[in-house]
């Protein structure tokens, strides 16, 4: 509405010229902008206030002059008045503001549509979750987010692939399948006490169970074994990480890498395919499910510090390899490679970054909690030492939401067991409901979720207007049969 009366009003003033009201080397520059208070109309335009002095005319009489120009079969314009010193007050009728269901029906699919992004590829990485247990509440916001800003991007004539970052080659991963053994272990008949680093959720106790059922008691090993001469737990005074951390390679030990690898994926691919059903029950499909792992398989990440390294970007001290990031606008250098030989997280971030900039995206999306955000400036000093353009990487944080029922606060806790899921949230509130909540904030803003506010039918939910809106919609259809048609 407003370009058409831009539109209009150049051509008013055009008219003017041609009548020689006003100069014809006056050049025409329509200003139009929605008014603070409905009393002074839909628009207010400025042309005469500001072609006034060119004009050699006082601003109220041009505003009058222009005024009486304008054609007064516009059925989109009710009245105009001139108001203060020299300001054109629009206002507008019903039919201006009903004609846009004329365009919707017209365009359909393509109504909102352009094609600002035509010829331009997107990738957004959101969500990304460790597969180490079901996505909770938390999850969700960034799931919404990331959805939202794909559509977006589509209809803006952006190609977008939306891809999962599987963080599946992390000791958080060997810590689960650790868990899951023994659990597995006391379904056996073993008596044992579980670490207090473990995972403790009843979803590790499924996995277990489901590995009983394939294998029997294949992979039982003694608690007496497992136990003997381990790092003691924080419990009895010590260190739960060293505790941890021995578990696991005493279990690595004592059932064999075949097995191992039979219950780390086992555990992964139960996880990562429930977290899959919830997204895509959720809304949330995705071009790609990228692993972590295949960055080592590849060799991607040997093959990104060398290039670092062949660049004279970094450096060795105390046994540990460091890429002087510093130089490139961090506040410190990091390591990648530690004194054991072993690549750190940073590493395969670099690498994954590289992967992605190889595939030749033109932008670069990446969607991640709030607390991640000391890890952008590090990862852009990567791309720059790679030979890329850093702008090329936009990092959106995303705050965490904080769940609650009423005044009660909820727990978030994938480690202890103690969250509500994304999918109790989804059959609990609905998908729509929790969508729009998870949105209706700026990203990087708190957002605390009430779910009985969610749930709500009251004046006081949001989603609660917007479902009586439509029922009112679908009211006007059912009584008017021939607007469905398009004929009116």
């Amino acid at each position: 509405m407003k370009q058409q009366l831009q539109t209009l009003f150049t051509h008013t003033l055009k008219q003017l010229q041609a009548k020689g009201d006003i100069p014809q080397d006056i050049a025409i520059d329509i200003h139009l902008e929605r008014t603070r208070d409905a009393r002074h109309g839909d628009f207010a335009c400025n042309a005469a206030m500001v072609l006034a002095k060119a004009a050699k005319m006082r601003p109220r009489d041009l505003a009058a002059r222009i005024v009486e120009q304008l054609p007064t079969d516009n059925e989109t314009i009710a009245k105009v008045e001139i108001a203060g010193p020299g300001f054109i007050n629009i206002f507008l009728t019903p039919k201006a503001y009903y004609g846009v269901i004329d365009d919707i029906l017209t365009a359909q699919d393509a109504y909102g549509r352009c094609q600002l992004g035509a010829g331009q590829s997107v990738m957004i990485e959101f969500v990304s979750a460790n597969p180490t247990g079901p996505l909770h509440v938390g999850h969700g916001r960034g799931a919404a987010y990331g959805a939202a800003l794909g559509n977006l991007l589509t209809a803006a004539g952006f190609k977008v692939h939306k891809e999962y970052y599987v963080n599946d080659a992390g000791r958080q991963m060997d810590i689960l399948a650790t868990s899951v053994w023994l659990r597995y272990l006391e379904l056996c008949g073993e008596t044992l006490t579980f670490p207090s680093n473990g995972y403790r959720g009843d979803y590790v106790w499924d996995i277990a169970a489901s590995l009983h059922r394939e294998h029997a008691e294949a992979f039982r090993q003694s608690a007496t074994t497992i136990f003997e001469n381990l790092p003691p737990d924080v419990d009895q005074g010590g260190d739960k990480e060293l505790h941890i951390d021995a578990l696991i390679e005493r279990g690595k030990q004592l059932v064999g890498d075949n097995a191992y690898r039979l219950i780390f994926q086992k555990s992964l691919e139960t996880i990562r395919q429930d977290i899959r059903h919830d997204l895509e029950q959720f809304g949330v499909v995705y071009e790609q499910w990228f692993h972590e792992s295949s960055l080592t398989t590849n060799n991607t990440i040997a093959s990104a510090i060398e290039q670092l390294k062949a660049g004279g970007h970094t450096y060795e001290q105390d046994g540990a390899l460091w890429f002087r990031s510093s130089a490139f606008g961090d506040e410190k250098d990091r390591v990648v490679v530690r004194g054991n030989g072993q690549f750190t997280y940073f590493a395969s971030d670099i690498a994954y970054h590289k992967n992605k900039l190889e595939r030749g995206f033109d932008h670069l999306i990446n969607i991640w909690g709030a607390d991640h955000h000391g890890y952008v400036s590090r990862v852009k000093a990567a791309m720059t030492a790679l030979g890329a353009e850093a702008n090329r990487l936009t990092v959106l944080l995303v705050q965490f939401a904080t769940l609650y029922r009423g005044k009660e606060r909820l727990q978030m806790s994938t480690r202890s067991g103690e969250f509500v899921t994304l999918r109790q949230l989804r059959e609990e509130v609905g998908v729509d409901a929790a969508r729009f909540f998870y949105i209706q904030r700026k990203s990087e803003q708190h957002l605390n979720f009430d779910l009985e506010l969610a749930k709500s039918q009251s004046n006081d939910n949001p989603v609660y207007y917007i479902q009586y809106a439509h029922a009112r919609i679908a009211s006007v259809f059912r009584q008017q049969p021939t607007l469905m048609n398009h004929t009116n």
